[in-house]
Parts: C-alpha cells; structure tokens; sequence
C-alpha cells in the first residue's frame, strides 16, 4: 500500500494539480457563491487526473504490479481524499480571512463551520456518484464525472436556496454567536464524509476486482 500511494503522489498526481487549492482564495470575493470556490477539486483536479491516468494506461500498469486489485483502488481513494482534505484545509485559511475581512456580512451562506460541513458533504456525494461509476468499467470516465459532479452541485444549490427560503436556518447556520448547530453539522458533515467513502471503496472495490482486464 505504502508503494501504490508513493505512484499516486510521485508518479500520478501532475505537480500543477498542487496548486488548484489556492483556488480557494476565491472566498475572499465578497457576497458569493463560496460552494464554488470549493468545487474546483472535481471541476479540475480529479476529472483532469482521471482523464491523464486513462491516457497514460494506468490501471494497465497497476494490475501488472504484484498487488491486489481491491490495494490499487484503495490507493487511488486515499490520494483523492486527501486532495479534497488539501483544499478544505487551504480554504478554511482563506474562510478565517474572509471573517475578518467582511466580519459576516455576505447574502449567501458565511464559509464557517456549518459551510465546511456541508462541504464534506458534498465531496462525499461526489466520491460515492463518481468513483463506483468509474471502478464499473475502469475506463469510461465521462458519465461518471457528469452524475458525480452533478449530484455535488445539485446539493450545495439545495443547501443555498434553503438558507435562504426559511430564515431559521439562515439564522442558525449564520449567526455569529450560533455554535452549537454549526458544530453539529460539521462534524455531522465529517461522519457522512467517512462513512460515505468507506461504503464506496467497499462497492468500488468489489467491481473492480470483478472486470476482466
């Protein structure tokens, strides 16, 4: 395993990737949309990484390595959370900025602790649309992406029009001195995250070791 993830961070993962995060800093924009400053890790990083690695053959070259096919999956899961993990974590950087900066004056939802646990949300939706979808195949990558993208978007328009329909729940996810419905749902967000990926490796993994390649 320790070798599989050193090909994902060495040999698989494009260096440009790297600097996708600093997208994040499209949080500072006043009185926006922050959902999408955070979605650039599936509008680029990952479809761009799935479509170089199909280029490049590489779950050709994986299966020939003396490994197990359930061990390559895994790999490719560990490096793509970790990617959304780097782009959160850059993007609570810039969140804590914008607090200061704006002190919570924004139309749509504040990038707090309630927005970065909708955030894992949405990454877990994504994960668990495009990665069973893929690992189906091992090779169609366009439909996957189109439905994993899809879901994540349709969510995070839900979660907005619905803080901004019912005003209780603005309050709630808003309010400055408002932590306890913050905090339950980022960590709220974390567990649907863990447990969300957990279940879609287990199918991923499962179709996977069932191709015939």
């Amino acid at each position: 395993m320790k070798n599989l993830l050193y090909k994902e961070f060495k040999l698989t993962i494009h260096p440009l990737f790297h600097l996708v995060p600093l997208l994040g800093a499209l949080i500072l924009i006043p009185n926006w949309l922050y959902f999408i400053a955070i979605s650039y890790v599936f509008f680029i990083t990952i479809s761009n990484l799935f479509a170089a690695t199909k280029a490049q053959n590489d779950i050709g070259f994986s299966i020939l390595l003396p490994v197990r096919k359930r061990d390559i999956v895994k790999a490719r899961f560990l490096s793509i959370i970790a990617i959304e993990l780097i782009h959160t974590a850059v993007a609570v950087v810039f969140a804590v900025l914008n607090h200061y900066i704006y002190k919570g004056d924004n139309f749509f939802l504040e990038p707090n602790a309630a927005f970065f646990g909708f955030t894992f949300i949405m990454y877990a939706i994504f994960n668990s649309i495009f990665l069973p979808m893929f690992y189906k195949t091992g090779s169609k990558i366009g439909m996957p992406v189109v439905l994993g993208t899809a879901g994540a978007i349709i969510f995070a328009a839900l979660v907005e029009v619905f803080a901004i329909m019912v005003p209780s729940a603005k309050t709630a996810l808003d309010s400055g001195d408002n932590y306890v419905w913050k905090l339950i749902v980022l960590f709220g967000g974390i567990l649907i995250f863990i447990v969300s990926n957990i279940s879609a490796y287990r199918v991923s993994a499962k179709r996977f070791e069932n191709l015939d390649l």
